[in-house]
């Protein structure tokens, strides 16, 4: 079964079985639908299509369960199959089929995975941090949740594109050189004659840079004509200003160099660095064809293109696309960026990360879209719209003097905080504490977030995420570095791991793990399909404390019998290889030893 090969998920092959069952009882296909056991305690799996299809044979579910539990008596894969009041079918595998399957996946270097038969082009949208703004903790759910998505996407055969559309162009813009030409009126760019070569380097470090947009953001609230020359250098930007292009390339080359440096931090990795500015071009055709081919129309003094529909319970306003003083909005470049898009590279489906808030305005980028036929009517757009991220407090994380915390001194208290628990524990040599408290915080942060449903706020707890123990990314990556741990002493003792596999099962917190384990594929495809990192979240949490029950119920090195020794073994590898193949799923590693 070597890579490449088409492995079927296990509950495919339960239900097929169950649905030949069904077919030689003489009732319906469609009833054999087959799910995990909602009471392990009883069985493994269950199937509920006789209580479902009593209706139509007008029969009683009991009847129709015992008749169908009659035909799996030579099943290949069902070792009982139990009809009970009133009218479940209660099923437990054969140890030798779960054992093969598992044989199966470890052969496979996608472990089973069964990949998309007809691959998409999806481009991810997330990040969306402002230039020449520091990245702060309000940036940090858009690039976890975005960065696990695209990896999620590409594991499932998919060609993917991330891409961290900036705010590049703007009002913020028109600040920065307002501000920089009020402080150095003598550069050359603010001179109308200077026809000569700009400087390379920019007139300013990324530090100073932080310092100017605040100060002249809050210059521009209290000084009337300064955010009148503010947007009046916008404008001049926009509209190709040769000194204030300069500026601009300027803060791009400096902001992005340290967007890059902190993203690489967290092991973000954007294929595209476009931004509003890259949509700018394609603006006035589309604004031109959508007033000509009547998708837009004016409404006091503005352009819009009404996308409210019959079946909406509640108003969705008309998508705004040319303020009356002839400004683009979000909208427009939005809309521009999916021309761009559609024309660059005909994506099948983009999915925007983007915080929930946002949900009404992509509502009517969407439909507009579709609308004004800017996307085919079958490209797929979908927001997945997070909550925020709070303090202890309940309310958005703040800094302790009250201010929103930079991402790098949270990324650097996590660290320090996995730092005194890794010295503490002594396992670790010194010069290795630091490289393995950064790789543990990483999972701390990122496991901490995608634990919980994107949707949904929640609280960042900096002493639960960091601990041991408990529903925490050290806690995951503290059952890897066990598993690793075992498997170096065994190959230290003369075994070896390859070509070793699963014979049998001896107890049943070992069935309970092999079970779990080969989950993984059915697990990948759904959080891929619900774009919910959260459920691989759930899924190795319940893969480590199985592990953790069959570790400590078992004499695995100290086995008599070698055969009993490698099976065990093999199912290490195997739990290993998956815990690992879904922690890099969600964007972090694991170290050698903690």
């Amino acid at each position: 079964m070597q890579g490449g090969a088409k492995m079927e998920k296990i509950i495919d092959l339960i239900e097929k079985e169950m649905e030949e069952a069904f077919e030689k009882a003489g009732y319906d296909r469609a009833y054999a639908k087959v799910t995990l056991s909602n009471r392990p305690d009883l069985c493994e799996y269950q199937c509920n299509g006789a209580m479902a299809g009593a209706k139509t044979y007008r029969k009683a579910p009991a009847v129709i369960a015992s008749e169908v539990t009659a035909n799996l008596a030579k099943s290949a894969c069902i070792k009982e199959a139990e009809a009970v009041n009133p009218g479940f079918i209660n099923i437990r595998l054969k140890e030798s089929f779960v054992a093969d399957y598992l044989n199966g996946m470890n052969e496979d270097h996608a472990l089973g995975l069964s990949r998309a038969e007809e691959p998409k082009m999806i481009i991810v949208d997330y990040g969306g941090p402002n230039v020449a703004k520091p990245l702060h903790v309000g940036h940090l759910r858009s690039a976890i949740i975005g960065e696990s998505l695209k990896r999620i996407a590409r594991a499932m055969g998919h060609e993917v594109l991330g891409d961290i559309h900036l705010g590049d162009w703007g009002y913020q813009m028109g600040l920065i050189i307002t501000e920089l030409k009020s402080r150095r009126p003598e550069l050359p760019y603010f001179d109308d004659s200077f026809d000569g070569e700009y400087p390379e380097d920019a007139p300013f470090t990324i530090s100073e840079l932080e310092e100017i947009y605040p100060t002249a953001s809050g210059r521009a609230k209290e000084d009337e004509a300064y955010r009148e020359q503010a947007l009046n250098a916008t404008y001049l930007l926009q509209n190709g200003h040769r000194g204030y292009t300069a500026i601009w390339n300027h803060i791009m080359n400096v902001s992005v160099a340290d967007l890059k440096k902190n993203y690489e931090n967290l092991d973000v990795c954007f294929d595209l660095w476009k931004g509003e500015a890259d949509a700018q071009k394609y603006i006035p055709d589309m604004l031109r064809r959508l007033k000509e081919e009547g998708y837009a129309h004016m409404d006091d003094g503005a352009l819009v293109i009404d996308v409210q529909e019959e079946t909406d319970t509640k108003e969705v306003p008309p998508c705004m696309i040319q303020k009356s003083d002839g400004a683009s909005l979000y909208g427009t470049t939005d809309l521009a960026t999916l021309v761009q898009r559609e024309e660059d590279y005909h994506p099948d489906e983009i999915i925007y990360v983007v915080d929930k808030r946002q949900e009404l305005h992509f509502v009517q980028i969407f439909r507009a879209a579709k609308k004004a036929g800017i996307v085919p009517e079958e490209t797929k757009l979908r927001f997945l719209g997070f909550g925020t991220m709070n303090g202890k407090d309940g309310k958005p994380f703040k800094t302790r003097e009250g201010g929103v915390m930079r991402l790098e001194n949270l990324i650097a208290e996590i660290e320090e905080e996995m730092y005194k628990k890794i010295s503490d524990n002594r396992t670790v040599s010194e010069e290795n504490a630091a490289r393995t408290a950064k790789t543990v915080g990483m999972s701390a942060i990122k496991y901490g977030d995608l634990s919980n449903q994107a949707s949904k706020d929640y609280v960042f707890d900096v002493d639960r995420f960091t601990s041991f123990e408990g529903n925490t990314g050290p806690y995951i990556l503290y059952t890897i570095v066990r598993i690793k741990s075992i498997l170096n002493k065994y190959e230290e003792n003369g075994g070896t791991l390859s070509g070793i596999k699963m014979q049998g099962v001896c107890s049943e917190s070992e069935k309970a793990l092999m079970l779990e384990a080969a989950r993984y594929s059915e697990v990948i495809q759904t959080a891929f399909e619900e774009l919910a990192p959260h459920k691989i979240c759930a899924y190795i949490y319940d893969l480590a404390n199985v592990f953790n029950r069959f570790y400590h119920e078992t004499k695995i090195l100290a086995q008599e019998d070698e055969n009993r020794k490698s099976s065990c073994i093999a199912l290490l590898v195997l739990t290993k290889r998956v815990l690992e193949a879904c922690i890099d799923l969600l964007g972090f590693e694991a170290p050698e030893r903690m």
